[in-house]
């Protein structure tokens, strides 16, 4: 083991050390002189110190990156793990900046205090492989979105969304620790690749079986796979616009990366097959039927939905499905198309809610209804939802429809000379035909059903129209040119030899 002090292991942990003094730095700042200000200019000064900690650890990690594997992946940097970190530092920049024209809470301080804790839970989970920074990583994580869900004090379904996220994450925190410890007690180590090497063999230990299914049941709760998906709905449709959008977009970067390399790095040799009829017992079998479920259950409740944030949240149910493709096939090339998948699906996902944000204001309520005629009130705004819309639908040119090419394609070699994943690929194309069914049903809301005689003039700010213009654009630039993120992907993978 090489000896470290702990200046090194400081200069590792820059990037989270600067996040979470930025939080500090938010807190006492609101406490000692932004009370003073309306909620909107303490939204704007606030959101404005975390936008300029977020960039600083994104200046750190890009000028002076550290490469590092510490005490066997309890700290781990390399180019993929920077790679996530970013990404999901800028989703958090996009968050506290669509978060400035909120009025749900004049708990302003708190409120990016917590944004920031999570991003710093979610970079410590891209920057280890050892089970016990995972698992208190994720508890991090879990805590603070628990209580960002609950931030509306003024709306009792706000409250009881977060009471059924917080008694659901608490089951699957079990489930997970159960796991943990069932692994630790077959391999004497939280390394995930020394687990891989205590724990190969001819045959699969009952114990290994009951380990495999508790952890994928644990991630399968943190990315709203079914049948794990109870909590999703509610906390989509009940949370504070800019919660709902942090946790449909940065924590699902940070919960797939980890949930791919705890698959294929902690459990390798444990893999077993998925492919029809000869199924073999391991993780792959257990993925494929979650990833089986949670396109057919997604895909097909999303069609009786009214409330759009409620026909998002099983929409993230069924692309979740298709992301799990990637972990099935656990190659490099599936690495690569997972992040893409899910970085581009982000994206989207942010800009969708900001939109559903803006509506809200004006209307009340986000049901389908609320969004008649948008196309002539409010053209710009109605294009950036389109936009997202038909990205999550995977309609070329977008970037959703070669996030889904490319995945598909990957899952297909990585059973070259066989069929055996084509049963899934054939599933996911056809939820995709079911998908862009009531995807089209909110645009077709948008420019083709008038809107109401006495519905008001919409009025989006500035700086939210600005945004919007920046995720659609590259939402479309990385549709046309995806090399752009993918040669990205592609170079950090290999440098990073996972």
């Amino acid at each position: 083991m090489i000896a470290i002090n702990n200046a090194q292991l400081l200069r590792l942990a820059l990037p989270e050390v600067i996040v979470v003094t930025t939080a500090l730095i938010v807190m006492a700042a609101d406490f000692l002189f932004l009370h003073r200000f309306n909620s909107h200019v303490r939204f704007f000064l606030a959101a404005g110190l975390g936008v300029l900690g977020c960039t600083g650890a994104i200046l750190r990690i890009i000028l002076a990156p550290e490469l590092a594997n510490i005490f066997n992946g309890v700290l781990l940097s390399n180019p993929l793990t920077q790679l996530v970190q970013i990404a999901v530092l800028v989703l958090t920049i996009f968050t506290l900046l669509f978060s400035v024209d909120s009025t749900f809470t004049q708990h302003v301080g708190e409120f990016v205090l917590l944004l920031l804790v999570a991003t710093t839970g979610m970079m410590f989970l891209a920057g280890t492989q050892d089970l016990l920074v995972i698992f208190i990583s994720l508890e991090l994580l879990s805590l603070s979105l628990y209580i960002l869900v609950a931030f509306n004090k003024s709306s009792a379904q706000s409250w009881e969304a977060a009471l059924k996220y917080f008694l659901f994450g608490g089951m699957s925190a079990a489930f997970l620790l159960f796991g943990f410890s069932v692994l630790y007690g077959l391999s004497n180590s939280t390394s995930l690749p020394f687990i891989a090497a205590a724990i190969h063999g001819p045959t699969l230990n009952p114990l290994l079986v009951i380990a495999i299914v508790t952890t994928a049941i644990g991630f399968g709760f943190k990315i709203a796979a079914a049948p794990f998906h109870f909590w999703a709905p509610d906390v989509y449709q009940a949370a504070p616009a800019p919660s709902a959008a942090f946790i449909a977009s940065g924590s699902k970067v940070a919960s797939f990366f980890l949930f791919f390399q705890v698959m294929a790095i902690g459990l390798a040799g444990a893999e077993g097959t998925a492919t029809l009829p000869d199924l073999v017992r391991g993780w792959v079998p257990v993925l494929a039927l979650m990833s089986t479920v949670s396109m057919l259950l997604g895909n097909l409740v999303a069609i009786r939905q009214s409330s759009l944030r409620r026909l998002l949240a099983y929409s993230a149910i069924a692309h979740a499905g298709t992301m799990l493709l990637a972990i099935v096939a656990h190659t490099q090339l599936s690495l690569a198309a997972l992040l893409y998948y899910v970085i581009t699906y982000a994206l989207a996902t942010l800009g969708a809610f900001a939109v559903i944000s803006v509506v809200e204001q004006q209307m009340g309520n986000d049901e389908l209804s609320s969004f008649d005629g948008l196309g002539r009130q409010a053209p710009m705004l109605s294009f950036c939802l389109a936009t997202f819309i038909l990205s999550l639908a995977g309609i070329p040119p977008l970037a959703g429809f070669f996030a889904k090419f490319y995945l598909f394609v990957t899952v297909l070699n990585a059973t070259s000379g066989s069929l055996g994943l084509l049963w899934l690929i054939v599933l996911a194309i056809a939820m995709s035909a079911v998908s862009l069914y009531y995807y089209l049903r909110v645009l077709k809301r948008v420019y083709v059903t008038p809107a109401a005689t006495n519905a008001p003039a919409f009025r989006t700010p500035a700086l939210t129209q600005i945004l919007l213009l920046v995720l659609a654009a590259a939402v479309i630039l990385l549709g046309c040119a995806p090399q752009l993120l993918l040669r990205w992907i592609d170079a950090a993978i290999q440098v990073s030899g996972l």
